[in-house]
């Protein structure tokens, strides 16, 4: 059971981070914390990748301090690989469509919303860990109990959006081309993914383990 539950874990992630390369082709914005990640990478002088492992390094040093309930192996793997799967997927989507038109921008976002929400339900279902952004809400809320986890969730993705723009705009980006940070690729992912995550693991992740695997 653990091992099948390994594999979504990891099936997940790739799926995740191949949606993601999808939704950067789209430019009409990504989740909240890739937000961030996109801003942070236009100031740093590293690829995405490593910058996406070393801001995940500092998120873990606090969610080590402040509860380590929520570590796992999926906590690891997204720290760890995560980021160089982003950039291998975009690298390689580039290569095979190059710079798509507003059709092919559109097909990526409704491609990118179904793909994210597909892999999200085999991470959620798998129950072995959370990423290190996810973690920091559930500790504030869950934890510390400051506030509800979704008002909690609502406020720092709002705050990763900001900062990812602000990056962005200080790194030399164009006030034309925010929506590689945020658009409605960004609002879909923050208010509207649940229910299709929902029919995913209804239809699909959660016959796949025992009662005993299900959250």
């Amino acid at each position: 059971m653990l091992k099948k539950r390994i594999v979504m874990s990891i099936f997940g992630l790739l799926i995740c981070a191949f949606s993601v390369g999808l939704f950067r082709m789209a430019r009409f914005g990504v989740d909240p914390f890739q937000a961030l990640m996109n801003g942070l990478n236009s100031v740093v002088p590293l690829d995405f990748g490593t910058t996406y492992l070393i801001a995940n390094g500092i998120l873990f040093l606090f969610m080590l301090t402040a509860d380590r309930h929520y570590i796992g192996i999926v906590t690891f793997l997204n720290m760890f690989f995560f980021g160089y799967l982003v950039d291998f997927s975009h690298r390689m989507l580039m290569h095979m469509f190059g710079e798509p038109g507003i059709p092919g921008r559109i097909l990526f976002l409704v491609s990118g919303i179904v793909v994210m929400c597909f892999g999200s339900a085999f991470y959620y279902t798998a129950d072995l860990g959370v990423s290190v952004y996810d973690a920091v809400s559930l500790i504030i809320a869950n934890t510390w109990h400051i506030w509800q986890f979704k008002f909690v969730r609502v406020t720092a993705d709002l705050i990763c959006v900001a900062c990812g723009i602000a990056l962005y705009i200080l790194g030399g980006g164009s006030w034309t081309r925010i929506g590689v940070i945020a658009g409605i690729g960004t609002v879909i992912t923050a208010f509207f993914m649940g229910p299709l995550i929902d029919f995913f693991r209804v239809k699909v992740t959660d016959p796949m383990v025992e009662p005993a695997g299900l959250k």
